[in-house]
């Protein structure tokens, strides 16, 4: 049974984020919503619950459905409650006061400590304050949930939550999800959208399997497209042929035929279109200086502990050497980002347990980025982070996604992939040979993601990452450092340190360290 129907649907924002996209969300249906930063999915997402209009174009809904969106940021008026108080929010007043009850159903469903539903939104991590808004589109019991981000700021434990809960849905409860976690989509969902300025892709299969399908479209288009080209200049080589020897013979029937041949030309180059080639939403590069050390930096056996001297774990002795690419895993809280920070601040000296070697250049970037703090705009950013003039400043930002207008204007303005492709710039800037990078993929795109990737597995390239996505440690590492049992250990592959915390680690609630 069809649940919405769209149909035609087109949205402008002064420029064209999707047109023509004609789709059926049925019972049961699990949709992969994919497409680049700031190409419509969230808009689609509010147009599909009818609190936002598209341009043009029909939505047609199935009588009484009741469809519900978990959206990326948190009302304001919700920040006051707490997090029990904000779930029975999103129920009628009538139901609210005669079913409360169901508010600690689905928080057990989702696997919410008890003493975190008393804590007020504003005080909650990311990651909570996502489980809750996860909490309020399910508690209605909708028929169609759409999700936007949901795994944004959750570590493994809690993605795997999300999945279960996901999976024990009623089987008539159709999901519709914007992601750019790519193992995510391939473990939720069964179909993929590929949300385009024009002719959006549909394939009855997850992310991984309907990339190959959607390229090898877009291949054999851009083939029948050259195809294509090629007859039209046929057939115009032949018009001239034909006007020439038509005019001076005085053959009105060649004349004929050669309007008819021109007529053809023109009706074929009308109807032939190349894939669809997304516009790149800023490109990422990074720079390696060369190092002749062999070892970039040694790690002794030590001690990791918080600010306030609670023990972590203890390091052992390890060694980093160009072309390394450490990845760290671990539950959240065990860690991970004390490591990165010891390892960050270690190299200021001072530290006899971690020493780098003379010709190490870190570049470092954090969770929050927080290394753009210190910038008032993006210009600031490049121009006090290198020596570049000032066309090449503005080229340089253009290049990372910036527009001119947005150059010189306030850093908080910019989108979360626009500030992470900044980042990606400054790092580039100062030419390290050594990043340590922590949730790297943070508000990028899969595009980003892959464009990351490609740079990171570059020759010589060395790096320590800190991450919970699964599909881009698979991609870059060479090497994996699990926190286990208070000992950080090597051990020889990823997914099975993926299998233990996302069947048995720690639940946090975020991507800490």
């Amino acid at each position: 049974m069809t649940l919405i129907a769209v149909k035609d649907l087109s949205l402008t924002r002064g420029a064209s984020l999707f047109a023509g996209l004609t789709l059926t969300i049925a019972k049961g249906d699990r949709i992969g919503l994919i497409a680049a930063n700031g190409r419509g999915k969230s808009s689609l997402l509010r147009i599909l619950t009818g609190v936002e209009a598209a341009t043009a174009g029909t939505v047609t809904r199935a009588r009484g459905l009741v469809a519900s969106l978990a959206p990326q940021e948190v009302p304001d008026h919700l920040l006051s409650l707490t997090l029990h108080a904000a779930v029975l929010d999103a129920l009628d007043p009538e139901t609210a006061e005669t079913e409360s009850w169901r508010v600690d159903i689905i928080l057990d469903d989702l696997e919410v400590d008890p003493a975190m539903r008393g804590r007020r939104v504003a005080d909650l991590s990311g990651g909570w304050q996502r489980v809750m808004l996860l909490a309020r589109a399910g508690i209605v019991e909708p028929d169609v949930l759409l999700l936007d981000e949901p795994t944004n700021h959750l570590d493994l434990g809690r993605i795997a939550v999300l999945e279960r809960f996901l999976a024990a849905l009623p089987r008539d409860c159709a999901v519709l999800v914007a992601s750019h976690d790519r193992a995510f989509l391939d473990a939720a969902c069964r179909r993929s959208l590929f949300l385009r300025p024009k002719d959006s892709a549909d394939f009855a299969l997850p992310y991984a399997r309907a990339r190959l399908a959607l390229d090898e479209a877009d291949a054999a288009r851009d083939r029948q497209f050259d195809n294509d080209m090629r007859r039209v200049k046929a057939l115009r080589q032949q018009a001239v042929k034909l006007k020439n020897i038509g005019v001076n013979s005085g053959s009105d029937l060649l004349l004929v035929k050669t309007k008819q041949l021109i007529d053809r030309a023109d009706r074929l180059e009308d109807e032939a279109r190349p894939a669809h080639h997304e516009a790149s939403a800023g490109v990422i590069r990074l720079g390696n200086s060369d190092s002749h050390a062999k070892a970039l930096m040694t790690i002794g056996d030590t001690t990791l502990a918080t600010p306030t001297g609670r023990a972590l774990f203890r390091t052992g002795k390890f060694w980093i050497e160009k072309g390394d690419r450490i990845a760290v895993l671990g539950a959240n809280g065990t860690g991970k980002t004390v490591l990165a920070q010891r390892l960050r601040a270690a190299l200021d000296g001072g530290d006899p347990a971690i020493r780098g070697a003379a010709s190490l250049i870190l570049g470092y970037s954090d969770q929050a980025l927080s290394q753009l703090a210190c910038f008032a705009t993006p210009w600031d950013a490049v121009k006090q982070s290198s020596d570049l003039t000032d066309q090449l400043a503005r080229s340089a930002l253009a290049g990372a996604g910036i527009a001119i207008d947005a150059q010189t204007a306030p850093l908080l303005r910019l989108s979360g992939g626009q500030r992470a492709r900044l980042a990606m710039l400054l790092l580039r800037l100062a030419r390290p040979n050594f990043y340590i990078l922590d949730e790297p993929t943070n508000h990028l795109d899969i595009e980003g993601q892959e464009m990351l990737q490609a740079e990171l597995t570059r020759p010589g390239a060395a790096c320590l990452l800190i991450s919970h996505d699964r599909a881009f440690v698979r991609a870059v590492a060479t090497r994996i450092w699990s926190v286990e049992k208070g000992r950080l250990v090597e051990v020889a592959e990823a997914d099975p340190v993926f299998d233990r915390l996302m069947n048995g680690g720690h639940l946090g609630g975020d991507r800490g360290g």
